[in-house]
């Protein structure tokens, strides 16, 4: 999406709310604002998709290249990858890292990273019987 902007553009609004919800930052999907750190948001959210899948199978070190898997002796990095992604989909934009502090922390072996806020929001899927309605009269 952001590569949408133009100029020194860092961020839009647009009516036409496009994507898979799981993946837009929250900001897009209700407000239809967007701007570079939609991009971080969708980022995040696929680093963690993919650690905690790992994660659940009882597998997280194979977040690691398999290449380096056998010189690999620093658990720690994968829970450094999982803190970053945390950042990444904080629910305000401005608490989110750029895309090159995102990579400076991820080359970093001593950055001391900030302490990720709990989730703003939080979508979950319900099955068609279990949503219920309640109609309030409105007077104008």
């Amino acid at each position: 999406m952001a590569r949408t902007f133009g100029g020194d553009q860092t961020e839009d609004y647009t009516d036409r709310v496009v994507g898979t919800y799981g993946y837009m930052a929250p900001e897009y999907a209700f407000n239809g604002q967007f701007s570079t750190k939609s991009d971080i948001f969708s980022f995040g959210i696929m680093v963690l998709e993919i650690a905690w899948t790992l994660l659940k199978e009882g597998k997280p070190f194979e977040l690691i290249d398999v290449w380096l898997r056998d010189s690999y002796d620093n658990p720690q990095e994968v829970l450094h990858c999982i803190h970053i992604g945390l950042l990444c989909v904080q629910q305000s934009p401005l608490e989110r890292p750029s895309m090159p502090s995102v990579a400076f922390m991820l080359k970093s072996e001593n950055v001391v990273l900030p302490q990720p806020k709990p989730p703003g929001y939080f979508m979950e899927r319900v099955e068609p019987q279990e949503i219920h309605f309640i109609v309030l009269p409105i007077t104008l």
